[in-house]
């Protein structure tokens, strides 16, 4: 599983029918409601996407589009770790509507998902493997019971140390993506998913010219790389099985 998702939506009904019928957005109206979500940067476009493609967007990049009845957003800077931390402005932007989040991260195998009901947080959950259950609001909904009962346990890794979470939250992940968003990035799609690549994205560069961001950026760069585990070695032994290996062994 490689997938990476930085989704916001804001929708007046379900999102994945507006999807469906996605036809290519004014891209005046489009700028500014980037601009609206990130004032005070300098939003220049950058030229045109899809959902398929741009899901995950780099950063000082955001793509969206205007649909009818819904806005959707591809920034990593408008997903939290933690939902329940979803500044003010963007619940003022989607107030009196459904916003809908999504964000999953294949190196770290992290999950966000939320959902907000005129402006009510009625769903989020936040893990990972190495954080755990950061946040875990609301009742779960139908896709997620068969993880939380646990049919979908994670098969023993190289380490054959179990996994610390009862599922793989990419696997949930793609579930929480077609439940809610209509449309997976791996896996078998259904006759009835929408196609990523058929949604015209615009693409801009939203710049915080302040330096900010950067910085910010940087320091955390910084701390992962310190809380960073030494790489660990196996070797293949004669009956198959891997056994770890010290420094300095050949």
């Amino acid at each position: 599983m490689g997938a990476k998702t930085a989704l916001l939506a804001f929708t007046d009904d379900d999102l994945p029918p507006a999807l469906r019928g996605a036809t290519r957005s004014d891209p005046a109206e489009v700028i500014e409601l980037v601009r609206e979500l990130h004032p005070g940067y300098e939003v220049t476009p950058l030229g045109d996407g899809s959902l398929g493609d741009d899901v995950y967007p780099p950063d000082d990049t955001s793509y969206a589009t205007a649909l009818a009845g819904a806005e959707l957003f591809c920034d990593r800077r408008l997903v939290c770790d933690r939902p329940s931390q979803l500044p003010a402005r963007l619940l003022r932007a989607g107030a009196d509507r459904r916003i809908i989040m999504h964000g999953m991260h294949s190196v770290s195998d992290s999950l966000c998902f939320a959902v907000w009901e005129n402006g009510d947080l009625v769903r989020s959950l936040s893990l990972s493997p190495d954080g755990g259950i950061a946040e875990d609001i609301g009742e779960p909904y139908e896709f997620e019971l068969p993880y939380w009962a646990g049919r979908h346990p994670v098969e023993p890794t190289f380490s054959q140390d179990p996994y610390p979470l009862p599922f793989h939250p990419l696997e949930l992940g793609e579930d929480a993506l077609r439940a809610l968003f209509g449309f997976i990035l791996e896996g078998r799609p259904h006759p009835d998913d929408v196609d990523p690549f058929g949604v015209h994205l615009h693409g801009f560069r939203a710049a915080d010219l302040t330096g900010r961001e950067q910085s910010e950026r940087e320091t955390t760069m910084d701390q992962l790389l310190k809380r960073m585990e030494s790489p660990r070695r196996y070797r293949m032994m004669p009956d198959g099985t891997l056994r770890e290996t010290s420094d300095g062994e050949s």
